[in-house]
């Protein structure tokens, strides 16, 4: 939410509670609105702000590996690179400083504007009125906003033996040095991005999905080539399959076994050995762990999310949720755009201020990049009948690789219902995707049609031109 400045001062409700005009329940410093003028706006934090491992620091391990895969192409434009080798403690330790050096610019813009930070676990009290205890300090406010996020889902030893000796996303950050041989296991967005991360890096990947596709909840065509291109780049990807149980040697590497089972075929146990990273990437919770939710009576849903109307009201009056905590559109400007329109709304008189969750572009950082906002073709025929959707594709080699050995796709799709042709779905992938779809969306979320895109004139020679050129 955006900073609003005024006066700070806490006032003691009854000995050992704090009233405040807001109350914010986060991870990590943010920016978080206030009500202007008002004497009192506390954040809580639930524990000492980390490292955030966030999307920030994924695209700088994403942006060494693109780097790393132009070097290899260095040699096709004529530069010679004898040599070239990568470090990667050099890599972390710039990243590290550069996410320390914005999470002081969070916390400096959090002083500017006199709200109070305190670095606690923060929990809901059974007092009748809602209140936070951080510190064995309580705190109340007519407002109460819960913004904790999420956390990977992880793999019990009772379930998976060995699962323990595995890491998550975050602990993927944490490595001091790139693994020789990793195991990614998940077929989202995130196994995908670090799966090529570690692969195009140098470190032997494989990556175990359930089914026979990555990312199926995006456009078929998305899915499809997304795995396509895994593979092309190297990536072991083991379809149909889960991991049985993982055992350490006296070495320290892990041996995962997985077991197989191909829709027709008899189930196949294997083995890989000598892994030196195990990775999970099978979903994420809700960070509310601790939060004493049960004793405000919250709604939550069948995997634990806050559940809350179109304008971020949980069931408990004066309580709020955004972000991941309530499982919706998992994307970091998402949560930063609704508490702004609920900022907008219970301090601004915006009565009607609420976030339209339609046409969310997202980008996933594979390699070439995936760009999406809109409805995929298949929820396009389910929402308008298939006689009311025509879809335009191409695919095509860009310009980049004219001369380069190694060569990727870009594969693009626009998804159009209705007699008027509205472009209700864009997808592609390819170089350059994630930098093209913000303009795209813009377009999308405008209401634009076919004839809109058709009668832009093509930028030459790009591969944006293809979105304006489909015939």
């Amino acid at each position: 939410m955006p900073l609003h400045r005024g006066q700070t001062q806490l006032t003691p409700c009854s000995q050992g509670e704090h009233r405040a005009v807001q109350t914010v329940v986060q991870v990590s410093p943010k920016k978080r609105s206030r009500p202007r003028n008002s004497p009192t706006s506390v954040s809580a934090s639930r524990g000492r702000p980390k490292q955030g491992k966030s999307m920030v620091q994924v695209v700088v391990m994403w942006n060494t590996a693109v780097h790393f895969e132009f070097i290899h192409d260095h040699a096709d434009y004529g530069f010679e690179t004898p040599d070239v080798k990568f470090n990667w403690r050099v890599i972390k330790e710039k990243r590290d400083a550069y996410v320390s050096r914005l999470n002081g610019i969070y916390q400096n813009n959090l002083n500017k504007a006199h709200i109070e930070t305190i670095h606690g676990h923060a929990a809901f009290t059974s007092d009748p009125e809602p209140t936070v205890e951080v510190n064995g300090k309580k705190y109340t406010a007519p407002h109460i906003l819960i913004a904790t996020g999420g956390r990977p889902s992880v793999s019990h030893d009772s379930e998976i033996p060995g699962a323990s000796l595995g890491i998550t996303s975050d602990g993927f950050f944490e490595l001091e040095e790139l693994p020789r041989r990793s195991v990614v296991v998940g077929a989202g967005y995130i196994a995908v991005e670090i799966a090529g991360i570690l692969s195009t890096l140098g470190s032997k990947t494989s990556l175990l999905i359930r089914y026979d596709k990555v990312l199926r909840t995006f456009d078929s065509m998305i899915s499809a080539n997304c795995t396509q291109e895994l593979e092309n780049a190297g990536i072991d990807v083991w379809k149909h399959s889960l991991v049985k149980s993982v055992t350490k040697s006296p070495l320290g590497l892990l041996e995962v076994t997985v077991i197989s089972s191909a829709p027709g075929h008899k189930p196949t146990v294997s083995t890989i050995p000598d892994v030196d990273c195990l990775l999970w990437a099978i979903g994420r919770d809700p960070n509310t762990e601790g939060l004493n939710l049960d004793k405000l009576g919250l709604k939550l849903d069948a995997k634990g999310h806050i559940v809350v109307d179109e304008f971020q009201n949980t069931s408990r009056k004066g309580i709020y949720a955004v972000g991941d905590v309530c499982g919706k559109a998992l994307l970091t400007p998402v949560a930063i755009a609704a508490g702004r329109k609920l900022a907008h709304r219970l301090f601004e008189g915006k009565q009607d201020s609420k976030l339209d969750y339609s046409n969310i572009p997202t980008v996933v950082f594979s390699h070439p990049p995936i760009g999406t906002v809109g409805l995929t073709e298949e929820e396009a025929i389910s929402t308008y009948g298939r006689e009311n959707v025509k879809i335009y594709t191409t695919s095509f080699t860009p310009m980049y690789h004219a001369v380069t050995q190694r060569k990727t796709k870009c594969v693009m799709k626009l998804v159009c219902a209705g007699k008027e042709e509205k472009v209700v779905g864009l997808h592609m992938q390819g170089l350059g995707c994630d930098e093209m779809l913000q303009g795209f969306a813009v377009a999308v979320k405008m209401g634009a049609t076919k004839a809109s895109f058709d009668e832009t004139v093509a930028i030459h020679p790009t591969s944006s031109e293809e979105l304006v050129t489909l015939r």
